[in-house]
């Protein structure tokens, strides 16, 4: 036996940790990078994303409905619906779909950052810091998503003059 059991049992830990780290942060991430076999095959799902690049709402929304029903289960069209909606002005519509994306994956970043938003913008500052307040949780080291919604909700409480 070690002369320094809290050291060799810090080794230990460090090595755990850093073997089991990458899985870790794995099940944290979107898989927006790494879209379903369905996703990838469904050219109405690339349609979507390329007119919500282009800022094109209405085309977004056609294209991304088409693909939800080929591919209801993919959180992140769904994500996608409910930003496209949002920039439409449909935020009921919106925050149906972003909750649709936290119910497929509940550690959605991206849906919890733009959920928030849409809730800074109906002026629900108390269900936007639930999310704020998942992300903290989920982002175990921080994350843009974390990022952004943070600076929007201090520049709404500036604004409306809220602690």
């Amino acid at each position: 036996m070690s002369k320094h059991p809290k050291f060799t049992l810090c080794l230990a830990f460090a090595a755990v940790v850093a073997l089991g780290a990458p899985a870790v942060f794995a099940m944290n991430s979107d898989d927006d990078s790494k879209p379903s076999q369905s996703s990838a095959a469904n050219p109405d799902y690339a349609a979507g994303k390329a007119a919500v690049e282009a800022k094109d709402w209405k085309s977004a929304i056609a294209s991304l409905t088409k693909a939800e029903a080929k591919d209801p289960k993919n959180a992140d069209l769904e994500n996608y619906l409910g930003y496209a909606y949002r920039n439409a002005g449909d935020m009921d519509a919106a925050l149906k779909h972003y909750g649709m994306a936290l119910t497929i994956n509940p550690d959605h970043k991206g849906a919890h950052e733009y959920m928030g938003e849409a809730y800074l913008l109906k002026g629900d500052l108390a269900d936007a810091q639930k999310h704020l307040d998942a992300l903290d949780k989920i982002c175990l080291l921080g994350c843009a998503e974390y990022t952004v919604l943070k600076q929007k909700v201090a520049a709404y409480k500036k604004a409306n003059k809220t602690s």
